[in-house]
């Protein structure tokens, strides 16, 4: 159980380095757009390309955030019985959660995601606008996002057998803006 546990710290750290690091893309897409606003109603001048630089960023937000966000426990969930639960209750629900929804669901995803990032890449695949930029740097962030989420979504299995085995308690359960 020690070594699992080890894996899930690594899990851990490997979302926080990147959850910290994909933080930054928020001032960096706020700045293109910004930017990209002043001079299309300063000059009077556009570009398709910037405008799918912010698509991408905003979407390599959302997905290379994923595992940070579940990490943290900041996910939305609709929380009629959970949070009545005991420590012991909740890790009964968040590894069957983990194990019959969450690793199926992404799985499904990365299956479907790559090879439609392997055709964008072998292809040189290009957005169909003017000016527009290559498509598969946008098509990997779907399974690596995905694979991030998983990844993680294992450490959370791990930790909740930690949990029910008493070799853990955790001490960060509540969610996101609580603690």
């Amino acid at each position: 159980m020690q070594g699992l546990l080890s894996l899930a710290r690594w899990i851990d750290a490997l979302n926080e380095r990147v959850g910290r690091l994909v933080m930054w893309l928020v001032l960096v897409t706020t700045l293109i757009s910004a930017a990209n606003a002043g001079v299309r109603y300063g000059f009077g001048e556009s570009s398709n390309a910037w405008l799918e630089i912010q698509w991408y960023l905003f979407g390599a937000l959302f997905l290379l955030a994923s595992g940070y966000t579940l990490k943290h426990n900041g996910h939305v969930r609709i929380d009629l019985i959970y949070g009545r639960l005991s420590p012991r209750g909740r890790a009964w629900i968040d590894l069957l959660g983990g194990v019959f929804f969450l690793l199926p669901f992404c799985g499904l995803i990365i299956w479907y995601a790559w090879p439609m990032f392997m055709l964008a890449w072998s292809s040189h695949e290009m957005s169909p606008d003017s000016g527009g930029l290559v498509r598969w740097p946008v098509k990997l962030l779907i399974p690596a996002g995905f694979a991030l989420l998983a990844l993680q979504g294992v450490a959370e299995i791990i930790k909740r057998i930690g949990v029910l085995t008493g070799r853990l308690v955790l001490e960060n359960e509540a969610p996101m803006e609580e603690v």
